[in-house]
């Protein structure tokens, strides 16, 4: 098994902007994206390999061929690939909308997974933020009421970002990517979203967009965040290289790297490495692999194929499950 890299799926919104095309490489026919799926096996949007023997063939096929063992260990009681990262491009600003957990998704759509996620921000608009929880704890009946009345948004809790911020977004987390936002995303492999209100706005198609009340009353916690924007971990100051750990949950940690010189890991037994490469450019180097790799790259890197080598000047996500 050697790694490989992923060309995305990408997606066209009302809210989406051009920094993704113009800026990360990323090759669409829309006119503008939203978002590009960099690591994904979920039927709504699959990344396809890029590079080496399989090239051309999307991800969930050539996971089939070499088997769950590389996947890792962790992932041994996982039904389906479990994770799917995504960039974001928010010129507008994004419903406000919370997501199922497993029991929830399971129970009630056509999903394997719930969605909690996690937001990096790479960059922003001056004074933009996001709706992130509530402001004070409320009742069910307080949210209920207020989206009937229309007073919603005097509730929610609005926070300013910047980059290098970090929003761990739990599954029943009131939210919303306020304008003028780029992230990344690592996310469960969930695509349900129920928008509790949208601004009135039509979508793509001319028409009002879907709202879905009942599904946000049953799945939100109508709670203040438990946590700050501020990452995880302390930055660290190798040779050739720091890092610093963003965010870690159950369902998968992800860690800054920004490289200088060169930076070396090792995919072993427990889990996949996913790199989204973020800024500058450079080599990623394992066994008998060579791949050059540039701002929007995503690399796949299988359980147990051992040290890896990135070389050159570059800023990159590193995910684990």
């Amino acid at each position: 098994m050697s790694a490989f890299l992923l060309t995305p799926a990408t997606k066209q919104t009302i809210w989406g902007g051009k920094r993704l095309k113009r800026d990360f490489n990323t090759e669409s026919g829309y006119d503008s994206v939203a978002e590009a799926w960099s690591l994904s096996c979920h039927p709504d949007g699959e990344s396809v390999v890029a590079s080496g023997e399989y090239k051309g063939e999307k991800l969930s096929s050539v996971i089939n061929k070499l088997g769950r063992k590389c996947l890792g260990a962790h992932c041994e009681n996982i039904e389906d690939f479990p994770i799917l990262i995504k960039l974001i491009d928010a010129a507008d600003k994004l419903s406000v909308q919370v997501h199922p957990d497993d029991e929830y998704a399971r129970a009630h759509e056509k999903e394997t997974h719930g969605k909690t996620e996690a937001w990096y921000i790479i960059d922003c608009d001056e004074g933009a933020e996001l709706i992130y929880g509530f402001k004070e704890n409320i009742t069910k009946e307080q949210f209920e009421n207020s989206i009937k009345d229309s007073t919603l948004l005097d509730y929610v809790n609005r926070v300013k970002v910047k980059p290098g911020d970090v929003a761990l977004i739990e599954a029943g987390t009131l939210h919303a990517i306020g304008a003028g936002i780029l992230l990344a995303e690592v996310q469960q492999s969930c695509n349900t979203t129920y928008r509790v209100y949208d601004y009135n706005r039509p979508g793509l198609d001319g028409k009002p967009r879907q709202l879905h009340i009942k599904q946000s009353i049953d799945v939100t916690k109508c709670e203040k965040p438990s946590r700050s924007l501020n990452p995880e971990g302390e930055k660290k100051i190798l040779d050739g290289y720091s890092s610093r750990l963003l965010c870690s949950c159950k369902f998968f940690n992800m860690t800054d790297i920004e490289v200088t010189k060169s930076y070396t890991d090792n995919a072993d037994d427990a889990s996949f490495v996913s790199l989204l490469i973020l800024d500058g450019n450079g080599e990623f180097v394992s066994s008998g692999e060579k791949l050059k790799i540039t701002k929007g790259s995503s690399v796949f890197v299988p359980a147990g194929d051992g040290e890896f080598t990135v070389n050159g000047n570059v800023k990159f996500l590193l995910t684990r499950v």
